[in-house]
């Protein structure tokens, strides 16, 4: 190993807008009320869940065991029939699904005003894909090239995307679509914060010898940012935390790209940063 180790952190690595205002959220009603119910986990980060744990948020799987204090609906979006069952119980909800998303909502109810025929480029069972379906009353969800193949030709459709989709495949689809469909109305709602982590992690995985993408192994927007990242770069390792990291990744490195998903909090980058800088020292030693 060299003597000094470069290491490249991905500029807005880490919590997005949506995510870091839905923490805060609970934090500020656990703190006036008390407690705080979580109608499941308010992002996919086994860290943050656990922090907010600590500060009376808590995890909960249906509404029945809501009782003493407001309920939290988390980032990725809720369906609408437990909009309406909290209303039925007079539960206080407090809204923390990221901005964004709304407008994912908002705009497959207008393309279904229109006529079209739905679909949903997203992950099977997502959070967030579930929660985009259930605004409509009939959606195909597509998650690979494979599947939009299969899909028959059709005359009028509009399309919708997950917000942490991975920008060369909602491209790769649409590209089949196009050929499909006559009357094509697609909404590009990939968020702005996907794009602009998957374009930094473009510029440092090919400069970087290893790239590490920090991350809980339940987020998808991590898993894209790692796939983006292995396509430019094979010695891509997604980690968890800094435990997961090996010393033979880093046996004939110069330099390391870190880069994190969405839901991956401050101090878990910092720590990675840490144990790279302490193992380059160890391992030199």
């Amino acid at each position: 190993m060299p003597e000094h180790l470069k290491i490249r952190v991905a500029k807005d690595a880490g919590f997005c807008f949506g995510v870091r205002d839905a923490i805060e959220k609970a934090r500020e009603v656990a703190q006036e009320h008390g407690k705080v119910y979580m109608l499941g986990d308010i992002v996919h980060n086994e860290r943050v869940v656990n922090d907010l744990a600590k500060e009376n948020v808590k995890v909960v799987d249906s509404l029945e065991e809501v009782t003493d204090a407001p309920v939290l609906f988390r980032a990725h979006g809720t369906i609408p029939e437990l909009w309406a069952e909290a209303g039925k119980k007079d539960i206080t909800i407090v809204d923390a699904t990221c901005p964004l998303v709304h407008e994912i909502h908002d705009e497959i109810k207008k393309l279904n005003v229109e006529g079209r025929k739905l679909i949903i480029i997203g992950d099977h069972g997502h959070d967030e894909v579930v929660a985009i379906r259930a605004q409509v009353p009939e959606a195909v969800i597509i998650a690979s090239i494979a599947e939009a193949e299969a899909l028959p030709r059709m005359k009028k459709a509009g399309v919708v995307s997950q917000s942490t989709q991975m920008i060369e495949n909602v491209q790769e689809i649409i590209g089949i679509l196009s050929m499909k469909i006559f009357d094509l109305r697609f909404v590009n709602t990939v968020c702005f914060p996907t794009r602009r982590n998957q374009g930094q992690i473009k510029e440092i995985a090919p400069i970087s010898d290893v790239m590490i993408i920090v991350g809980s192994f339940t987020s998808a927007n991590t898993k894209r940012l790692h796939e983006v990242s292995l396509s430019l770069n094979p010695q891509s390792y997604m980690v968890e935390n800094a435990y997961d990291i090996q010393e033979s990744w880093f046996d004939m490195a110069e330099s390391v790209g870190v880069s994190a998903g969405a839901s991956s909090p401050d101090d878990l980058i910092e720590e990675v940063v840490e144990h790279l800088n302490n193992l380059h020292v160890k391992l030199r030693v």
